[in-house]
């Protein structure tokens, strides 16, 4: 096989390992990117496991909030204009013509709390053993011009049709914001396509976690889309309420 016949044979992963060996025998930490990291990379520099408790999402789905007629109308509108083309969408249209809209109606900004939203920010999370690197789709952080302690994540504005798996990367940046902010846990959530997952990460005990992931909700279903839109409204409040 050629030189140029086995680079390009060559996975992501492949390439991940072959870039950690060289860090590792030129005394360099490696780096890993929020965009490219893999379940296998994560659970290799760390210990995280899933598990399965219905139950860990009770304080936040169980909410007692209500959603007003103009905001029922809103997310019809927004189902009439885009369901159609939502498994197709580019990522930028995904995100500029359905999830934008939403993220902008629920308003996570507070001036005087110093609470803003923030796309493709940069975060970066540096320990002896590893680096954690990238831009976030999105985070709900303190801060004015930039994120400086993050509290919500949402990963993966990508179509059905064309996606990575979005939870090692929401995953890797939930790891990063908890440690930074010495927190034990922390909420996000993950979308491909219409289809929404919230998420929520547990630090145990140093370089250990778990997680827990919730049901599929169809953004494409009103019902499903109010229930999105009502766990966004808690995650608003639970932040705000921390100031």
């Amino acid at each position: 096989m050629k030189l140029d016949q086995f680079i390009a044979s060559l996975t992501k992963e492949d390439l991940t390992e072959i870039n950690e060996k060289f860090n590792q025998l030129h005394g360099e930490i490696p780096t890993y990117s929020f965009s490219q990291i893999t379940f296998k990379i994560l659970r290799d520099i760390v210990e995280i496991k899933p598990k399965i408790n219905a139950d860990k999402f009770n304080d936040w789905f169980n909410n007692k909030i209500t959603i007003n007629k103009s905001d029922v109308l809103f997310l019809e509108r927004l189902l009439i204009e885009n369901t159609f083309y939502l498994d197709n969408y580019p990522e930028e249209d995904l995100k500029i013509k359905f999830i934008s809209p939403i993220l902008s109606r629920i308003h996570f900004t507070d001036f005087d709390k110093e609470i803003c939203d923030f796309y493709d920010r940069n975060l970066s999370y540096k320990t002896e053993n590893f680096i954690l690197n990238g831009r976030a789709d999105f985070m709900v952080a303190k801060g004015y011009f930039y994120p400086e302690v993050p509290y919500f994540f949402i990963q993966e504005f990508k179509p059905s049709t064309d996606a990575t798996n979005p939870q090692p990367q929401l995953l890797a940046e939930l790891i990063a914001a908890v440690e930074l902010n010495q927190l034990m846990s922390i909420k996000g959530a993950f979308i491909i396509g219409a289809v929404w997952n919230f998420v929520i990460l547990e630090k145990l005990n140093t370089n250990k976690y778990q997680y827990f992931v919730s049901r599929n909700y169809n953004g494409t279903n009103l019902e499903d889309l109010q229930e999105i839109y009502k766990n966004l409204l808690l995650v608003k409040q639970d932040i705000f309420e921390l100031q």
